[in-house]
């Protein structure tokens, strides 16, 4: 305990830690992490000394190839819709490991479809996004949480900032990261103190998915107060915050230059 101003102030163990050991010790699983945001994650989260488990619903060759790259990792294929696979990722976790610390929930998919038009965002449509951003989500998070309950763990959900304005690659896609966030605030409230649940919401970021994007980075660069798109290093930059950050629950972060503050 210090003092400072007059007043005793705590202080953080994960505050005194350098960059390279704040997830030291730590287990983290990280779904959809072969590419894109997940697998940047996953390289800040090894940087910083934790132990990660690397997921992939396809795209087998390049999960291995991510877990082969960490220091301590570990790859597994499985698909958070289907039944028993989440709770498979929890139980490689704990068998390499023994605990888990930290679930980032990547995983996610979407279709792009104009807002405009109505006649193709059908009930199919819907129902295969919110399998994966809020159903598959939900099953992954309650798989974890009595481990992360007992290391007083953390969730991060990667959301976006389409379920906090009206943007986004579709309207089914905007409706399950805004359904997405609320469960994030949801679950922050009754796991606690024990869990933490956070969510970031990025802008648009540079990734293989968007690497076509021209128009829509370029609405960005000229709309958001920061003139560019993102990079995966921004969205990892502030997954690792708040997976470090003790006394943080419940906010849904928007990572985005600014753009929701100028939409």
């Amino acid at each position: 305990m210090v003092w400072e101003l007059g007043y005793p102030t705590a202080v953080s163990t994960l505050g005194n830690l350098s960059d390279n050991d704040r997830l030291a010790g730590r287990v983290a699983i990280v779904t959809g992490s072969s590419s894109g945001i997940g697998e940047e994650v996953a390289r800040r989260f090894a940087t910083a000394g934790a132990s990660v488990l690397v997921n992939s619903s396809r795209s087998v060759d390049a999960g291995l190839a991510v877990a082969e790259s960490l220091p301590d990792a570990h790859y597994v294929r499985a698909d958070i819709t289907v039944e028993g696979d989440p709770e498979r990722l929890v139980a490689a976790a704990l068998e390499r490991w023994g605990r888990i610390d930290v679930l980032v929930n990547n995983a996610g998919t979407t279709e792009v479809i104009p807002h405009h038009e109505l006649d193709r965002a059908g009930v199919e449509v819907w129902r295969r996004i919110f399998e994966v951003n809020v159903f598959g989500t939900w099953v992954m998070t309650m798989a974890a949480v009595p481990k992360l309950r007992e290391q007083r763990g953390t969730v991060v959900n990667i959301s976006s900032i389409a379920g906090l304005r009206a943007t986004g690659s579709s309207i089914p896609y905007a409706s399950s990261k805004a359904a997405l966030n609320h469960q994030t605030v949801l679950l922050a409230k009754v796991l606690g103190p024990e869990v933490r649940v956070n969510a970031v919401a990025p802008g648009l970021i540079d990734t293989p998915w968007t690497a076509d994007w021209d128009a829509v980075r370029e609405a960005v660069r000229q709309v958001a107060p920061l003139k560019r798109s993102g990079r995966v290093g921004d969205v990892a930059e502030m997954v690792l915050a708040l997976a470090t950050s003790s006394y943080v629950t419940g906010q849904v972060l928007a990572v985005d230059g600014g753009l929701t503050i100028a939409l």
